[in-house]
């Protein structure tokens, strides 16, 4: 609904095909481009008079099998990779090597270049992305700035909320939510960029005032076939920063200097294992939060878990590069409360702690796993998890996630996550068959997530924690292309009997 009201208000915006085009390689062009566009789209059904359609080679589909509708539609300029052999009479045809790449620039053209008109902030890695991005959004904001958010969770235009379907809208949804950011005043706008969003050109023609990396660990291998592909996909995102931007890298992941080596932006570093530009170590920890040492100075935050001190780390150092003073941002570091769904606490009445976090790959799973034990330390509690693995995505994580579950844990319940269009219990076979007989003791298959939750609270007792994972702050179960409502809070709040 945001997005049509935005859309009405532009729509007597017209612009020159030819200045659209000031910006693309062109190969070809049949027809004028002097005429007036009123609008752009790379989903036929929504061209209207006076669009500009863009045919683009989905993973799902060729666009260019939709250039009729959009003609019928009323679609006065096509942009095409592939020539059609039938020209329409009356529409303008532009060819270019790669229409993935021109769209982004087409559109931020179109919408008045609006990432030039505040300092965007992107995100990227594997992990950490949603957090990250959030902390600024929410630090900013106390800073008394206007401030957009672009995320896994929610897209935010200041304190106005807009669904997000995807990690990364594509390039024309992306510059309209800029475009209005921009109109609601926004000084600062910070996004996850996912390695999809960056292989697609989905940022293309954007440009950042500076880019965090996190981490990288084996994710999307379904999309991107291997490690080394989805680590290019990430660096492309640093290799296209401008000299005049700023790139924070986390010293402590083995990929952190790879990402920026061939980067033209002021490149700075994090770390909480070696010296770097910005730097921490844990003082105290509990269940409550942690006491840090940042760059010498002391601070408590509401957090808990090794990997959410790089996390704050990275929102500490952007917070830097942005201008802003080390204790005002150590005061609003100290006041921030964890993401949706990211390890979050939910004490039980009988005296044992059920954790929810979204942690869906290995490394994150180690990571939230390690940070319980870290509170744990000396206490006794058990570790129970419950978790699963997402259905038609990478198989090859399955046994992986089995293995860290069973390593840091006293016993794991594998479970139903968003199955799709696979068997429930063959996905729970493939993280079964990454462990070995002794491991195997230790593990139960419930493919009824309610259940397999229900059955870990009765198993837990006074001390112990109850890791949920893989869903975090998912209102949902995706089953044979249905999502369901499923949210892991509601069910272990009614499993404790409180609201």
């Amino acid at each position: 609904m945001a997005t049509l009201i935005y859309e009405k208000k532009i729509k007597n915006q017209n612009m020159k095909l030819s200045d659209l085009l000031k910006t693309v390689k062109l190969l070809t062009i049949s027809g004028k481009t002097d005429i007036e566009i009123a609008g752009i789209n790379i989903d036929s059904r929504k061209i209207k008079d006076g669009h500009l359609f863009v045919a683009i080679k989905g993973t799902q589909t060729d666009g260019h099998r939709f250039i009729p509708k959009a003609i019928e539609l009323g679609a006065t300029a096509i942009l095409v990779e592939d020539m059609p052999e039938q020209l329409s009479e009356g529409v303008t045809y532009i060819q270019v090597k790669s229409t993935e790449d021109a769209v982004g620039k087409v559109a931020t053209i179109f919408y008045g270049n609006p990432s030039h008109k505040l300092k965007l902030v992107g995100v990227t890695g594997t992990n950490g992305k949603t957090t990250i991005a959030t902390l600024l959004y929410n630090m900013f904001r106390k800073f008394g700035h206007k401030v957009g958010l672009l995320s896994t969770v929610c897209n935010y235009i200041d304190d106005v909320e807009v669904p997000a379907d995807h990690t990364t809208p594509d390039p024309i949804e992306l510059n309209i939510l800029l475009s209005r950011m921009v109109e609601a005043g926004c000084e600062y706008a910070f996004m996850e960029c996912s390695s999809h969003a960056i292989h697609q050109r989905r940022i293309g023609g954007l440009k950042f005032a500076g880019g965090l990396f996190t981490n990288l660990t084996r994710d999307h291998l379904d999309y991107h076939k291997t490690f080394e592909n989805y680590r290019n996909a990430k660096k492309m995102f640093f290799d296209d920063l401008t000299k005049d931007a700023f790139a924070i890298t986390n010293a402590d992941d083995k990929n952190g200097m790879i990402m920026v080596q061939n980067c033209k932006a002021k490149v700075k570093t994090y770390s909480v294992k070696r010296m770097a530009d910005f730097r921490a170590r844990i003082l105290e920890c509990h269940f409550e939060g942690m006491y840090l040492e940042v760059n010498g100075k002391e601070v408590g935050v509401q957090f808990i878990g090794k990997f959410n001190v790089s996390n704050l780390l990275a929102v500490y150092g952007c917070a830097i590069m942005l201008g802003k003073q080390a204790d005002e941002v150590l005061l609003a570091l100290s006041t921030l409360k964890s993401v949706n769904g990211r390890l979050e606490p939910i004490n039980s009445p009988e005296g044992y702690t059920a954790i929810v976090d979204y942690a869906h790959t290995p490394d994150a799973l180690e990571n939230v796993l390690i940070a319980i034990h870290d509170v744990l330390d000396g206490k006794g509690g058990k570790v129970i998890t419950v978790c699963g693995a997402g259905g038609n995505r990478d198989k090859g994580k399955r046994p992986l996630m089995a293995v860290e579950a069973v390593k840091r844990s006293n016993k794991v319940i594998l479970t139903s996550d968003n199955p799709r269009d696979e068997e429930p219990q063959a996905i729970i076979d493939d993280m079964i068959a990454g462990l070995d007989n002794t491991q195997k003791k230790k593990v139960l298959s419930i493919v009824d997530r309610r259940e397999a939750i229900r059955t870990a609270c009765m198993m837990a007792e006074k001390g112990d924690v109850i890791l949920v994972a893989g869903k975090g702050h998912e209102t949902y179960q995706e089953i044979n292309g249905v999502k369901h409502h499923f949210d892991d809070h509601e069910v272990i709040k009614d499993i404790f009997g409180i609201q």
